[in-house]
């Protein structure tokens, strides 16, 4: 039995990377072949500002995941997230000041668990679009982003 086990999960991997590898294209099927090449990208109990994680409990669990495309000096406004929040760039690179936290840029490649109650700003220093991929761990009902007045 635990043969046969083996043998289904085998084959549904199989058909799974073969559907990816249509759907997704080569790079990402690649990933998927191997778990060798599986890449932690963040691993922390803390955002980046060193505030604990910590998950809205009143209501029913809510992930949203965006792509925020900023042109070469544009910036995101002054917010702050009520919500944990992943963000990976995908493009180009953002500095985001975190006022008297100080500021830090990110480039393509590169994780961050976003300061959640810290006020913060982002902007696009560099010569090319900035694209960054940003998850939002949440709960219905909840704001995940709130823009902020900053005098």
């Amino acid at each position: 039995m635990l043969a046969k086990t083996r043998m289904n999960f085998a084959a549904v991997a199989a058909l799974f990377t073969a559907v990816a590898a249509g759907f997704l294209g080569g790079q990402w099927a690649r990933a998927l072949e191997a778990p060798k090449r599986v890449v932690t990208l963040i691993s922390a109990s803390q955002t980046i500002t060193g505030e604990k994680i910590a998950y809205p409990v009143s209501q029913p669990a809510k992930v949203t995941a965006v792509v925020l495309t900023l042109q070469p000096g544009e910036e995101t406004g002054w917010h702050t997230h009520g919500v944990p929040t992943f963000g990976y760039v995908l493009d180009g690179e953002v500095t985001v000041d975190y006022g008297d936290q100080g500021r830090r840029t990110y480039h393509a490649g590169e994780a961050v668990l976003e300061a959640m109650s810290i006020g913060h700003n982002g902007r696009n220093n560099g010569t090319v679009a900035m694209r960054i991929l940003a998850v939002y761990m949440g709960a219905e009902g909840v704001q995940a982003t709130e823009a902020i007045v900053k005098n």
